[in-house]
């Protein structure tokens, strides 16, 4: 999907995607990623979810990416954190006490730009792009954070039932993405009650991607 189907979405306040409260899948199951107190962590495609609240009010330090700058700037008023600005290269950066955000294309994003992260939480990036550009997508972020632990939370359904986005993400796919770097272990699978948008039977999964050694 181009960039202008997201600024879109936000600008017409169209963001069914977005939870209002903390996902669950996170506030269940973070724990087994084992990060120190203070672990920095990567929320890519961040939108403006309340996961980064969730995070922060649990002593982590954040650092997202986020195509919209309405979603940003709805994060920032919502986080309630006085922050400073700076343009670098073709994104904007935002910094607050433990949190940074960063504005534009996640694929202009560099390691550099990003810096050190503990971890990967992936809710929302994986599931929101189409299938070609997932590889795309997948091959970014090991450039960004190479084979850091990462807590992925996808959906499985049957996508001919649904168009999305969010996409239908299956066990393989999955497996595809990410079983050369990493130990895949599956930590849950749970039946959305009435189904994907009260429509489509359909499963969150969560997943713990751990670092294999080499």
């Amino acid at each position: 999907m181009e960039p202008e189907y997201w600024h879109q979405k936000w600008a017409e306040k169209d963001i069914g995607f977005h939870e209002g409260t903390v996902n669950s899948s996170l506030a269940a199951y973070l724990d087994q990623l084992e990060l120190a107190p203070g672990a920095r962590i990567f929320v890519p495609l961040c939108g403006k979810t309340r996961d980064i609240a969730w995070l922060l009010a649990h002593g982590y330090r954040v650092v997202g990416v986020e195509l919209s700058s309405v979603a940003v700037s709805e994060l920032l008023n919502e986080l309630e954190l006085t922050y400073t600005e700076q343009s670098i290269g073709e994104l904007q950066r935002f910094t607050a006490t433990n949190f940074v955000v960063w504005q534009g294309d996640f694929f202009t994003l560099t390691k550099e730009m990003l810096g050190e992260v503990d971890a990967v939480y992936d809710r929302a990036a994986l599931v929101a792009l189409v299938k070609p550009l997932r590889d795309q997508y997948t091959a970014h972020l090991r450039s960004l954070a190479e084979s850091t632990p990462q807590l992925l939370v996808t959906y499985e359904y049957d996508q001919s039932a649904f168009a999305g986005p969010p996409f239908a993400i299956s066990e393989a796919e999955v497996n595809k993405h990410y079983e050369d770097d990493y130990q895949i272990k599956h930590l849950a699978r749970e039946t959305i009650d009435g189904g994907f948008r009260s429509r489509v039977a359909a499963d969150i999964a969560t997943w713990l991607l751990e670092p294999k050694v080499r």
